[in-house]
This record gives structure tokens, sequence and C-alpha cells, in this order.
């Protein structure tokens, strides 16, 4: 395995032209996972000490930080992360923070889950990064206030200790601690900006929940379903396809370049658990005139067991919700749509429940994540 691409040092003064021209930014394996802190999953940051220049919330935004030279507030500089004030020592003796002074800011992840990678994106914050970064992660149930996180008690893991960091770069980490979180605490020393936060990992949806609800969506990011595969990301990712709500704009689904063969465009997905299937919805909204001709939905009940057709081909509407309920249940583990021959949709939904062995096995492993 090949090291993770590490950036340090500060980058060079913004010059004029496009901002991103000298960003400093890697291929980070783990990137293909979907990000726990999402603010279309729910996500949030909740609370942190100082956001003096730039508001906190700014660290969740989906699309990439912008850049204003011309953009000045009474209190200085306008930037698109997270930025707080310079920090200062004790004393005219003391002018210096200490080595333990550092800024902090609670986040709350939208999908708890297994943490796998962490990216501290620090666009346009150029000789105002901060010098290091920390990350320490907890679990609680419920919704707890920043008060019940920061309580005397809560246990709190490293999920990345004290590390140099770059400006203007896409700082990415690795992580391996093997257990499903629900809020971090990220850390600046001794203070700075951050544009973006993005948690890659894997859902790990509570299994009582998931009971109490009965009928779900089995293939929902929030629920734990995923993307395995997809024969085309050229215009936006196939995960798009299973996120919360209906699309808004066209980039918000999944669009394929335009086929020149006589093949076809397709999404594999890996279900929450073990399920039975009782409906399909695939919405086709602000897709116009690049909607997919027609689809196919397949069901497989494991990687090398064979695939039975679920809803046979076919035609679809543009920018139309098409709702199919089934004649009978249909059990399996994953599923795989077929579009006909390219274009795009922008939602897969299954509606269905649990089967007995995928519940149980879906609450052991809730247990053996300490959930």
């Amino acid at each position: 395995m090949t090291a993770t691409p590490h950036f340090t040092g500060d980058a060079r003064p913004y010059a004029g032209g496009d901002p991103y021209a000298d960003y400093r930014t890697a291929d980070f394996s783990f990137t293909s996972l979907v990000d726990l802190a999402d603010r279309r999953l729910g996500g949030g940051v909740i609370a942190a000490n100082d956001e003096f220049f730039a508001e906190r919330e700014n660290m969740l935004k989906p699309e990439p930080a912008e850049f204003d030279p011309e953009r000045f507030g009474h209190k200085g500089k306008i930037m698109d992360g997270w930025e707080t004030r310079r920090r200062r020592g004790a004393s005219a003796a003391e002018p210096h923070p200490t080595d333990e002074d550092h800024d902090w800011a609670l986040v709350r992840l939208g999908a708890p889950g297994v943490v796998r990678g962490i990216v501290v994106d620090t666009a346009h914050f150029r000789g105002n990064y901060p010098q290091s970064v920390s990350v320490e992660a907890t679990s609680l149930p419920g919704s707890p206030s920043p008060e019940d996180l920061l309580a005397p008690g809560v246990e709190w893991t490293t999920l990345l200790p004290r590390t140099p960091v770059g400006g203007h770069a896409a700082n990415g980490f690795a992580v391996d601690a093997g257990r499903r979180f629900t809020h971090l605490r990220v850390n600046q020393h001794p203070d700075g900006g951050i544009a973006r936060l993005r948690v890659h990992g894997e859902v790990a949806p509570d299994p009582a929940w998931l009971a109490a609800l009965g009928t779900f969506d089995l293939v929902a990011l929030e629920n734990g379903g995923r993307v395995e595969d997809a024969s085309d990301r050229f215009y936006s990712p196939a995960t798009n396809t299973i996120a919360p709500g209906r699309s808004r704009k066209m980039d918000d689904g999944w669009e394929t370049r335009r086929r020149r063969d006589k093949g076809n465009d397709w999404i594999r997905y890996r279900l929450a658990e073990d399920s039975e299937i009782r409906a399909v919805e695939i919405d086709t909204a602000c897709l116009k005139g690049n909607a997919a001709g027609w689809a196919t939905v397949s069901v497989s009940g494991g990687e090398d067991a064979r695939w039975a057709e679920l809803l046979p081909r076919t035609r679809l509407q543009p920018d139309t919700n098409h709702r199919f309920v089934l004649p009978e249940r249909v059990r399996g583990s994953h599923v795989r749509i077929d579009i006909f021959p390219d274009g795009g949709i922008s939602r897969l939904r299954l509606f269905g429940s649990l089967t007995d062995e995928g519940a149980a096995r879906l609450t052991a492993r809730h247990e053996e994540l300490g959930g």
C-alpha cells in the first residue's frame, strides 16, 4: 500500500487568475466512500470555540470552497470556510500561544459509521491555515448537545493525532479505528482556517431504528446502502442516486457520457442487509433531455449468486418519478440497475424490510462496532 500524500507549508500568495491553479491535492483511496458528515445526510457543525472571521458551518458545504479576492467585511477578509482569530499569549512577556492552545469545532455526523479517511481542506487559506490539526471521535446515543459532548467522562478516540498540514491543499489522512462514531471534535493548532471537512467511511445504521421503521428504503445511504460499482462516473457520482431527498438540479443525480457503441450503462448496489423488496422507485428529476430511455432492475443474493429480473425493461420519462409495486416480495442483498442506452437517473429507491437473517447480522455488526 502506498503512503497517503501529505502536504505542509504555505502556498504562494494569490497572484490573480484561477485560484485553484496552484491548489495541492491528490487521489485518496477512501474518497470513493460516502461522506458521513455530508449536510445532505444531516451532518452539522454544532459548536465551535471561535468563528470570528468565518462561520463554522462553511466546513460542510458540499461544493468546493470559493474565493473572491475583493470580498471584505467589517472584520476583514471574508473566507469560505471556518476561520478563527489569531491567538495571543498571556502577556507582553509571553506574547505567543502555548503548545496546548488550540481552537475546536464539534461535528455531528449525518450518518453514524466507521471512519476510513478524513480530508481537512485548506483551500484558499494560503498563509492563515492551522499549523497542525487533530481529530477525535465519540459515540453517544440520541441527539446530544454540545454540553453533553464536552461533559467529563465522555470517551474520545483519537482518529488523527496532531499532524502538520499545508496551506491551500487537500490534506488527506487514512483512518483505521474500527468503531462506529456519531460525532467528531476537530482541533486546529493553534488557530487559523479550514475550508472544508470530509469524513469518508461506511454507514453503520442503528438496527433498532430500522426495525421500528419496518418498511424503509433498503438502498438509501443513511440506511447503510452503498454503490459497489458503476459503468460510468463522467458527469456525476453514482452515489448521488441513493442520497436523501429528491434531486434539485441536474448534477445532483447520475449522468453518464454519451455512448457511441451498442452497450449500456449500469450501477451495482449493496443493500443495508439481506432484504425482501416490495416496491421500486426510479426518479429522473431534473434530467430533461438526458434521462435514460429505459431501465431494468435486477436482484442477487450475493456477489457470486445469479441475477434475477426484478423489474423488466421499462420506458422512463424525463423529469419524472416512476413507482412500481412488485407483485410479490423479492429477496436479495444486491441490486443492479441497467439504463439503456445511456443518460441518467437522479434517484433509486427500493422499499422493503430486512429478513430475519439480515436483521441478525446487522445487529451483530452494530454490537461489534460498539454501537
